[in-house]
């Protein structure tokens, strides 16, 4: 009997090579495409609205000769996504819609559908890679890196769980995006040449503020230029009585106040803005360009900063929430008053940096050897050994 794999054919590039190659490979091959959203209001629709997208995919099952449908999964999506990520901004914190899109969506309500079609596997175009090893008489599966170093996404996977890795297949992961590209224009696939989707997960391009402001009314507040020389940077490093003061002292964010600063402009909602951002402030005649060093809510005030190496920019450490630690390796959690050295990003594509894991009583700290620049509260950090994703967490 062969082997039956639904691919999330996305009308993309790499989707579609995914399934041809599988098809190559002797599996039988289902297509289905997830349309995960309805409002055209906030999507900038000449870029890659989801029905161009569904078309492209329907041209390359047929090119293909294989089974396709389409499925809806705008309610999930909105339930789990959606109004999540309006939750988050609302908090302040920043949410990762991509990451939160493949453990919520692709790899959970679609594997479900997919599983209930008779599918053994799931398959999806991403640039990252499946291990297998046994310990003690035990199949574990390892999410590894993407061999293209430009394009491992691996780091969007971060969440994925034992039991979803043991039903996925990633078919373009030994691959250079080159040789997809090549591989697709020499079966004529009509997506060969497409532009790779920018913005949400599966929703295209979405002007954020018009997206959150569904939600979220606008309400003009102050921005706030915090000076490089404020005491509140001293590099003094206090003395600690134990441990936890300092994991405390290297993970803690700089706390401001409206009296701490000058008033340099306006916006129209602290909830807009995240950390880093430097568009969209309207401030100008600084002598170097203003950045976002961090948002309040609650009073409505973004602070900001001059320039890109401005110390209220950088921290040493941060912190995750016990119930937000997830371990892709369960096998190698580390217990508490435990250390691990491993490499680490807080965002994707950003080079691995040497870091370790302190787990405490009440969460994990993750220690940077070098300072990281605006480390994002809502954001996932992951970390990894070699070319293995062990974890990862919500920066808390």
């Amino acid at each position: 009997m062969k082997k039956k794999v639904v691919v999330g054919l996305s009308g993309g590039v790499d989707s579609s090579v995914s399934a041809y190659l599988l098809q190559q490979q002797g599996y039988e091959v289902i297509g289905l495409f997830m349309k995960n959203w309805h409002d055209d209001s906030v999507t900038i629709s000449d870029e890659c609205p989801w029905l161009d997208d569904s078309n492209d995919a329907m041209m390359v099952a047929d090119k293909l000769g294989i089974p396709f449908q389409t499925v809806d999964l705008s309610e999930q999506y909105k339930e789990r996504i959606v109004d999540y990520m309006f939750n988050e901004y609302e908090r302040g914190r920043t949410p990762n819609p991509d990451v939160l899109c493949n453990r919520e969506i692709k790899f959970d309500v679609f594997m479900k559908i997919a599983l209930s079609l008779g599918a053994d596997y799931v398959a999806t175009g991403h640039y990252c890679r499946k291990g297998e090893i046994e310990k003690e008489g035990e199949t574990i599966y390892q999410l590894l890196s993407g061999k293209d170093n430009n394009k491992d996404q691996s780091y969007f996977l971060c969440q994925l769980t034992q039991e979803q890795l043991s039903k996925t297949l990633f078919p373009i992961g030994e691959l250079q995006k080159s040789e997809v590209r090549k591989i697709a224009s020499e079966q004529n696939l009509v997506t060969a040449d497409k532009k790779d989707s920018q913005g949400l997960c599966f929703i295209g391009k979405v002007r954020l503020p018009d997206f959150l402001q569904q939600k979220l009314q606008p309400k003009e507040g102050k921005i706030i230029e915090i000076e490089a020389e404020k005491d509140l940077y001293s590099s003094e490093t206090p003395k600690f009585s134990n441990k936890q003061e300092e994991l405390d002292f290297l993970a803690r964010k700089y706390e401001y106040a409206a009296e701490d600063g000058k008033v340099v402009g306006k916006h129209q909602g602290a909830h807009y803005f995240t950390k880093g951002q430097r568009k969209g402030l309207a401030v100008g005649g600084t002598p170097e360009p203003l950045f976002v060093i961090d948002t309040d809510v609650i009073d409505n005030v973004i602070y900001t900063g001059q320039g890109k190496n401005h110390p209220g920019i950088y921290r040493k450490g941060l912190f995750i929430n016990k119930d937000e630690v997830h371990w892709v390796r369960k096998d190698l959690a580390i217990n508490n008053d435990d250390t691990l050295r491993v490499k680490a990003r807080i965002r994707y594509r950003q080079p691995l940096q040497d870091a370790t894991l302190h787990q405490t009583e009440a969460g994990m700290y993750v220690i940077f050897d070098d300072p990281q620049a605006s480390i994002t509260e809502g954001q996932f950090v992951a970390w990894y050994e070699g070319e293995e994703l062990l974890g990862s967490g919500v920066i808390s």
